[in-house]
């Protein structure tokens, strides 16, 4: 993740014999992308994903390989990303295990799922110093993820309209990245625990945009934890439904362009909801927690829950204030991402 990042490739194999060499598009260089372009001696591709194939009018169930001869480096952020979209070029062909190994490795970088590759053949040597990423080491790194939570650090913080609660760290996964469990009151642990699952919003919880519904479902989902006795929320980094900032602020823009969020997503080439609940269901493991009662509007984050170990005994709906700048959003999460919401009733509710 970090030498994809920092712009330089890795290799990719499926443990028979076939190799990919790949850098993102994200991280590239004019310099980057040519010097890649000259080693792989211009047999190299453009990898799009199904969604972002989509976009481009193409009906590509593996996402496709798009063939990168003759194509200037300034002509693919329109195949790629963004709104401007050109028609998909002819010669494209289906993509590979290999190219969804490519974009899992982005994604755990937090970089857009548009990857430049170059198939490699049996005894080439030209990317042998380039860092080396195998299938299985993805998905044994997937397998053991929610299993390699450590918690790290404990301590009591008082809270602002709730009173004294304890943050927990937990550091684990494929990224090592530090969660946090903020457990409210003194809950019974071994019964069915409150638990609000909430997903890392910078503009929204920290500095109350507009846009969104997150920071009031954060602090009145931690007032709800209270008033129910104790509970625990676990605070997930993974901003953007699991796309990161940068993608975030992206999506952001074609967002006030008029697009919705699903659909601006789609531009980047991301599905509806990119999340994913390992460290959750660690965290509540760690805490010694199986049945839950979910603080939650999302159905779909329920049924992750439960498929994952989790007894979610049942939801409780936690909604914020509704503006004229979210109402688009609510009415997308209810009428195309399945949340229980009944936007006009908070419309309503609001006048």
């Amino acid at each position: 993740m970090a030498e994809l990042r920092a712009g330089r490739p890795v290799v990719i194999d499926d443990g028979q014999g076939q190799r990919l060499a790949f850098i993102a598009l994200d991280s590239s260089t004019r310099s980057s992308y040519s010097t890649f372009a000259d080693v792989a001696a211009g047999q190299h591709y453009l990898f799009l994903t199904a969604t972002r194939a989509r976009v481009l009018g193409v009906q590509a169930e593996h996402g496709a390989r798009v063939p990168l001869a003759g194509i200037d480096f300034d002509a693919l952020p329109s195949l790629s990303y963004l709104r401007e979209a050109v028609p998909m070029p002819a010669g494209w062909s289906a993509g590979q295990a290999l190219d969804a190994g490519a974009v899992e490795v982005a994604r755990l970088g937090l970089l857009l799922p548009a990857m430049v590759g170059a198939v490699l053949s049996a005894g080439d040597t030209r990317f042998d110093s380039c860092a080396q990423v195998s299938l299985c080491d993805l998905q044994q790194g997937a397998e053991q993820a929610a299993h390699a939570y450590e918690l790290v650090a404990r301590s009591p913080v008082p809270l602002r309209e709730v009173g004294m609660t304890e943050f927990a760290v937990f550091r684990g996964g494929v990224a090592q990245r530090d969660q946090v469990a903020i457990i409210v009151g003194t809950p019974d642990l071994g019964a069915v625990v409150p638990v609000r699952v909430h997903s890392s919003c910078l503009t929204g919880d920290l500095f109350g945009s507009l846009k969104c519904d997150c920071g009031d479902q954060l602090r009145r989902g931690l007032r709800k934890l209270k008033e129910l006795g104790g509970g625990i929320l676990l605070y997930l980094d993974q901003e953007g439904r699991g796309t990161g900032i940068a993608a975030k602020m992206r999506a952001y823009g074609y967002q006030h362009d008029g697009l919705d969020t699903i659909d601006a997503d789609a531009q980047l080439g991301f599905g509806a909801d990119e999340r994913r609940y390992g460290s959750a269901v660690a965290m509540l493991q760690g805490l010694g927690v199986q049945r839950v009662q979910l603080l939650s509007n999302n159905p779909t984050k329920a049924q992750r829950l439960r498929h994952a170990g989790i007894d979610v005994v049942e939801c409780v709906p936690v909604t914020g204030d509704i503006t004229a700048e979210n109402e688009h959003y609510l009415r997308t999460k209810a009428e195309r991402a399945g949340h229980l919401l009944d936007v006009d009733a908070l419309i309503q509710a609001a006048q």
